[in-house]
């Protein structure tokens, strides 16, 4: 883009303008070419980049590229360690650069209420001010790399069950201290390039046409400069969420999106200034995202999978050592337990999750490290009740000096989409909700 954004502004009709508040397609924004306006490319990743390798779709049923999966927030938030979370975001902005990434959709800084909630591996804490510091870390270090973030869901998204629909009803100062801090502290300290708005109403208001939420806290009291984006299809009123403050809609309703914006100029039911405000903000975020563009966005996989393997192992938390059974000597006889040992689970399922370039077997690393292992599956991890499996463990752990069990939810009782029913594994009683598209 070679022109100055306002110049280019007033060249623009107002159907171009509209054009230009809502996606083209699943992923990018719209380009103009007549004017040298170049698209936009969003894409999943705060764990590792989600990018479509084929014909993009929503629910990420396309196979993506290969790239390295990071420990989730919820792992490397318990490193307490601002560096580690700046070098994540460095590495993840690599990536995204090799790529032709423009906009990296993370981090996801929701504060969890629930043990239960569908989503909480890719939020960092319960804590806003824990994750007010590791976010800004976050944005600082893939915004270094020229890349821009969509620090997300903003704001009250705390549960996957209704997520669509259901109102987070909280009063002033629950809101300020514990819901908004966390956002608050990331756009004045790191600038966030963009935020997503998320789906869900606020004390009854739709956060995507929340006046006060968008403009008045985020823009007026915040001093927030970039642009406000939807969460994938939570615009329900296109001119209304224009006239509170949301400058793209995702991916957007194609002619019909367009075409309201445009009527509702013509009838006086959307000031043109506010699109305008709008269409600025994208035309200076586009200039920004093309001037600081690398000209060598190569990385090294490898380096980076040793990186997520280190960042992982300095964030794992020992809860108790009760009568010192660690360290593990070079003389113990070891049972392992467990399908997830020799058939990890990384990530969690839906838009964080990544198509991994390596995934190391703990079971293979124990065996290649300890000269005495012997390993037992133990259960199914899809839940299919075996006593035998159980049986055989249980006889194996007397004949062991020590035993190391792998547990865990199986990824269809953890994702984004649905809440848990119940903290003991078993499959919830409805699904339905997680094949809806969404960030």
């Amino acid at each position: 883009m070679n022109q100055d954004p306002e110049k280019l502004l007033e060249q623009l009709s107002l159907e171009e303008k509209a054009s230009l508040v809502s996606g083209t397609d699943f992923w990018y924004t719209t380009a103009i070419e007549c004017l040298d306006i170049p698209s936009l490319n969003l894409t999943d990743g705060p764990a590792g980049l989600r990018k479509q390798a084929g014909d993009s779709d929503a629910l990420g049923l396309n196979k993506s590229v290969e790239a390295i999966n990071f420990p989730a927030a919820n792992l490397i938030a318990c490193s307490f360690d601002r560096k580690a979370l700046q070098e994540l975001g460095e590495r993840l902005g690599n990536a995204a650069q090799s790529e032709d990434v423009s906009i990296l959709l993370g981090p996801g800084i929701n504060i969890k209420r629930s043990p239960l909630a569908g989503r909480n591996f890719e939020f960092f804490s319960e804590d806003p001010y824990l994750t007010g510091e590791l976010g800004a870390a976050y944005v600082k270090g893939v915004q270094n790399k020229g890349v821009g973030v969509s620090l997300k869901h903003f704001v009250a998204n705390n549960r996957e069950n209704q997520r669509f629909t259901v109102s987070s009803n909280i009063e002033e100062r629950p809101l300020r201290e514990i819901y908004l801090h966390a956002f608050e502290t990331i756009v004045k300290d790191a600038h966030p390039y963009t935020i997503m708005c998320s789906y869900n109403p606020l004390n009854g208001v739709l956060n995507a046409q929340n006046r006060t939420l968008l403009t008045d806290i985020l823009r007026n009291e915040w001093g927030f400069d970039g642009i406000v984006l939807s969460d994938w299809g939570a615009v329900a009123d296109s001119a209304a969420s224009v006239q509170a403050g949301m400058d793209l809609e995702m991916p957007g309703k194609g002619k019909a999106s367009q075409q309201a914006v445009v009527e509702a100029v013509q009838n006086n039911q959307l000031a043109v200034e506010d699109l305008d405000n709008s269409v600025l903000r994208i035309l200076k975020l586009i200039q920004q995202l093309t001037d600081n563009a690398q000209t060598d966005p190569s990385y090294d996989k490898e380096k980076q999978h040793e990186l997520a393997r280190v960042l992982a192992s300095n964030s794992m938390v020992l809860l108790k050592n009760d009568e010192q059974v660690l360290p593990i000597k070079e003389d113990d006889s070891l049972l392992v337990v467990g399908e997830l040992a020799d058939n990890p689970r990384s990530q969690g399922g839906g838009s964080s999750h990544v198509n991994a370039y390596k995934v190391s077997s703990p079971l293979e690393n124990i065996q290649s490290g300890h000269s005495n292992v012997h390993f037992e599956q133990g259960y199914h991890l899809d839940q299919t009740a075996d006593k035998n499996l159980s049986s055989k463990a249980l006889e194996a752990a007397k004949k062991a000096d020590k035993v190391v069990l792998f547990a865990g939810f199986p990824e269809s009782l953890e994702s984004e989409g649905f809440d848990k029913f119940s903290l003991v594994a078993r499959k919830p009683k409805s699904l339905n909700s997680r094949n809806q598209p969404s960030q």
